[in-house]
């Protein structure tokens, strides 16, 4: 039996010999007794499928390993050395021929099983480490860890974060295909892209620097042109803290977008320090709202549609005309707004020292959502 074994290791590619673990054996018996393997027995061979994913074995070649042991060790059989006629060679054959069939059948679910708890251990092994990567916990094994996903933390690293109309998850269709095409795109396996709270978020090298913009040509292959989809893009830090800072900074870019209803898909965290430090006090930002543009609520039509123009006046530079057009109104209307403005408020929006104020306050209620939201009590934050 341990010739057998060897002459099938060899026609199995050097497939262990010793995952037959008593195979020929059973065989034997089998033959003899035409009884057929029980459940001790198969539970054996459940456990070497196991093993041999363990060990890295294909499951192709370990079914060869038992196949070729099969054929080999048929003329030699006890059972079939004995039977005497064609027909007690058949019932023979039958008898080997099912529990072979059996113990693969066996084999190739252990090795499924174990296959498959091996993906969802790595699976949780990664959900683990990004959620500390990305929480900020743990930061003296992060380091370690992270190379075990193609990582390197010990430079600065550098954090895309995408917000869509609903959650993306983690293995879905677009982090899927996100994933995959940044990849192959960039020849490197030192990003990682994965999600968190509905995110899908890109970890990279601060050295890599055409990763994000890669990333966002991606995310916009995945979700389409018309889908409702935001980047925001924190800045470079260092360590293995570097992450959760960047993480929270391509957060706020997001926020910050979303509130300013800003134009285009991708919204980097340093182009948009001014409005963090407008929202770091806001209580202040709150009475400066109030104070300034409060009195636009005694508008007939409410605050709206003064604070649109207003908006839109600064966006174009001052430029009555180009204001028009963007809000699709008149000339004359939008002349007529902002005088209403300064009536209301006191404040000119043609005058740099009045203007600056009410362009502050502007972005302030659109910050702070403000009128449909109530402004904050005095001595309350906002986050």
């Amino acid at each position: 039996m341990a010739d057998l074994a060897a002459r099938a290791s060899r026609d199995a590619s050097g497939v262990p010999p010793e995952l037959l673990d008593g195979y020929l054996e059973d065989l034997a018996e089998v033959s003899t007794t035409g009884v057929q393997l029980g459940p001790d027995r198969l539970r054996a061979r459940h456990d070497v499928g196991a093993r041999a994913a363990a060990q890295g074995v294909s499951l192709r070649g370990l079914v060869d390993l038992y196949l070729g042991a099969t054929r080999l060790a048929w003329p030699v059989l006890p059972g079939v050395r004995r039977a005497a006629g064609a027909e007690a060679v058949r019932v023979v054959g039958e008898a080997v021929f099912r529990a072979a069939d059996i113990a693969v059948t066996a084999l190739a679910e252990g090795y499924e099983e174990a296959q498959r708890w091996a993906v969802r251990r790595e699976e949780s092994f990664r959900r683990e480490f990004v959620d500390d990567l990305l929480d900020g916990r743990n930061l003296a094994e992060l380091a370690e860890r992270a190379e075990r996903f193609g990582l390197r933390l010990a430079g600065s690293t550098v954090v895309a974060a995408v917000r869509a109309a609903g959650p993306i998850v983690d293995g879905g269709d677009v982090s899927r295909r996100v994933e995959t095409a940044l990849h192959l795109r960039l020849g490197s396996r030192d990003v990682l892209v994965t999600t968190k709270d509905g995110l899908l978020v890109c970890v990279a090298p601060e050295a890599m620097g055409e990763a994000p913009d890669e990333f966002v040509r991606q995310v916009a292959a995945a979700m389409g042109s018309d889908a409702a989809w935001r980047v925001g893009l924190g800045r470079p830090h260092p360590g293995p803290g570097g992450a959760v800072r960047s993480f929270e900074q391509a957060r706020h870019a997001l926020d910050i977008a979303e509130r300013l209803d800003l134009p285009g898909p991708l919204h980097k965290a340093a182009d948009l320090l001014v409005y963090r430090v407008l929202l770091r006090d806001s209580a202040a930002l709150a009475d400066l709202v109030g104070a300034v543009l409060e009195p636009l609520r005694r508008a007939r039509g409410g605050a709206g549609p003064l604070l649109d123009t207003l908006d839109a006046y600064f966006a174009s530079g001052r430029v009555a005309t180009a204001c028009a057009r963007d809000l699709h109104v008149g000339v004359r209307t939008v002349t007529y707004r902002l005088q209403r403005v300064r009536e209301l408020t006191g404040h000119s929006a043609d005058d740099p020292r009045q203007g600056f104020a009410l362009q502050v306050a502007v972005l302030g209620a659109k910050l702070l959502g403000w009128p449909a939201t109530a402004l904050p009590s005095p001595g309350k934050h906002q986050a």
